[in-house]
């Protein structure tokens, strides 16, 4: 185990490096001069002077890049070009926001889809089939704005049970905080769980058929027992590895579904942002999201590690 997570470690900082180096690059690709958008147009000359000197415009690019990353090992983010506020302390008020939103999200796709796609393969070309492989289909085509506001017109309009937009922190009301993230996290997580669904039932078919399998069937083990113990644990290799995948997208901020609800999250941050040319915040958020993406891709190869005794081989 130690040896395998040295050589993704290994791996891990060069492409940081490589990410790092292309946000970088890709936003001075951006039209319009930070300076000149703080200052205002009619500004005068020597004002956005001393802006473009303090953030540092006026410098090589090579430079402003080191300068760009030794803050960051710092901690230091930058400062956002609208409020004055330091980067790093907009990312800090939005991230709990997102994570609990994708943790929600993924709690639901998991329920629905795992289960629902091993008794898809279980029941292959029965009834059951067909209703899981529709309902997978449902979730894929189906936008998820279009979905969250035919959940507002039901359960808020029509039902009054839940809020229809806004966002309560946990700390404060968590009946109030879960009210108001149920129908989100439902309209995330049904998307997910349509895909993992059908990634479950092509890695469990693949492995009902295998020779290991019909032996522990000779041998006389319940069904349950052959397909919890023997046959999902070598199909959840390719589910871990989606799944790691779809929370990184979650975490980089779901826009449409956060505008729709009003939710306070990265999505909306990303979206008012650029809106505003706030470079800096862009830089770190997208900063933030390519290292969760990488977080969650070694973390999931540490599980694929754990639960398949293949790959320890």
């Amino acid at each position: 185990m130690l040896e395998f997570l040295v050589r993704r470690l290994t791996t891990i900082v060069p492409t940081l490096v490589l990410v790092s180096m292309l946000i970088f690059g890709l936003q001075e690709l951006l039209p319009g001069d930070p300076a000149l958008v703080l200052a205002g147009e009619d500004a005068d000359p020597s004002v956005i002077a001393h802006l473009r000197e303090k953030l540092n415009l006026d410098k090589p690019l090579p430079l402003r890049y080191a300068y760009w990353v030794g803050g960051v090992l710092q901690g230091d983010l930058g400062d956002s070009v609208r409020s004055g506020q330091p980067v790093l302390d907009l990312i800090l008020q939005k991230l709990p926001v997102t994570i609990e939103l994708a943790l929600l999200s993924m709690a639901v796709a998991l329920l629905i889809g795992i289960p629902t796609g091993i008794v898809a393969a279980i029941s292959r070309g029965t009834v059951w089939d067909h209703g899981a492989t529709a309902f997978a289909l449902s979730g894929l085509s189906m936008p998820n704005f279009w979905l969250g506001i035919l959940m507002i017109m039901l359960f808020s309009v029509h039902l009054g049970w839940l809020p229809a937009s806004g966002y309560v922190s946990p700390f404060e009301d968590l009946g109030a905080n879960l009210a108001s993230m149920v129908m989100p996290a439902f309209v995330l997580g049904t998307g997910i769980a349509a895909v993992l669904m059908r990634h479950t039932r092509s890695a469990m078919l693949q492995v009902l058929s295998a020779d290991y399998v019909r032996t522990a069937r000779a041998k006389g083990l319940r069904e349950h027992v052959v397909v919890v113990k023997h046959a999902l644990r070598n199909a959840l290799t390719p589910v871990i590895t989606l799944g790691a995948l779809e929370l990184g997208s979650l975490l980089s901020g779901a826009v449409l579904t956060e505008q729709v609800f009003s939710i306070p999250g990265f999505g909306k941050l990303v979206v008012d942002s650029v809106f505003n040319r706030d470079y800096a915040v862009v830089q770190g958020v997208v900063l933030v999201t390519a290292t969760a993406y990488i977080t969650l891709n070694l973390l999931a190869d540490l599980a694929n590690f754990a639960v398949n005794p293949r790959l320890r081989q």
